[in-house]
């Protein structure tokens, strides 16, 4: 695996293996597929735009051809999504039936359901500049049935936004002497700053302390609480 992370952020075996068209093929399967959870589609889509400032193809002019592939790699992740909900809306029923078990719980789907009806959108976005999160969240969306035309709508701005973005930030500091010459510690960098925050979520839901809320008492259990420890 290390060997393969290794090798899909080197530009020049990516392009001696299909180049940006791979790419489009990596962030497909980052977000469409249950195993490509591990990919760094952050990192890629960044070489992705310096690849594309060094290279005029299919078009001679470099405006031309970022437009076109962060077209085509948006499209890619668009349909990676739609993917992942599709499996979800239709494993969906199988999972809501469940029993509970200790690593199932059937109230989490309840609680993403109604999360996903109030800020499914913004969460379908989000979850694109987030990864693994990226990978699971149409999954989850497509389980509690979230609306498909609204899940359309953010699926498609969330994949531009995040492609055109990254891609456009390699493009423009791609030809950067600086950029090439510290190119690992720039993806370093980029895998910290993606995954730092999911990493923080994770650790802070497992530190979370369980709050015990007590009930109130009225006044009648008050009183026949004072009569029982009342001395004879």
């Amino acid at each position: 695996m290390l060997e393969l992370f290794h090798n899909l952020t080197n530009p020049e075996w990516l392009m001696q293996y299909g180049g940006l068209y791979f790419v489009a093929l990596i962030v497909f399967a980052e977000t469409g597929l249950f195993i490509g959870f591990f990919l760094p589609g952050d990192t890629l889509l960044f070489i992705a735009g310096m690849m594309i400032a060094a290279a005029l193809s299919p078009f001679d002019s470099s405006i031309a051809n970022l437009a076109y592939w962060v077209a085509l790699i948006a499209a890619a992740g668009i349909v990676g999504n739609y993917v992942g909900y599709w499996f979800g809306r239709r494993s969906g029923d199988m999972l809501f039936q469940r029993k509970d078990t200790w690593l199932f719980k059937k109230r989490h789907l309840y609680q993403a359901k109604e999360f996903y009806e109030k800020k499914g959108g913004g969460a379908i976005v989000l979850a694109r500049f987030l990864p693994m999160v990226r990978t699971f969240a149409p999954i989850i969306a497509g389980v509690v049935k979230m609306d498909a035309k609204k899940f359309s709508f953010y699926n498609i701005v969330g994949s531009l936004a995040w492609v055109g973005s990254i891609v456009s930030a390699g493009y423009l500091l791609g030809e950067n002497a600086w950029v090439k010459g510290n190119l690992e510690k720039i993806i370093i960098g980029i895998v910290v700053v993606t995954t730092t925050p999911v990493l923080v979520k994770m650790l802070k839901g497992r530190k979370k302390p369980t709050m015990v809320v007590p009930l109130p008492v009225t006044q009648a259990e008050d009183t026949e609480t004072d009569q029982q420890t009342e001395p004879k």
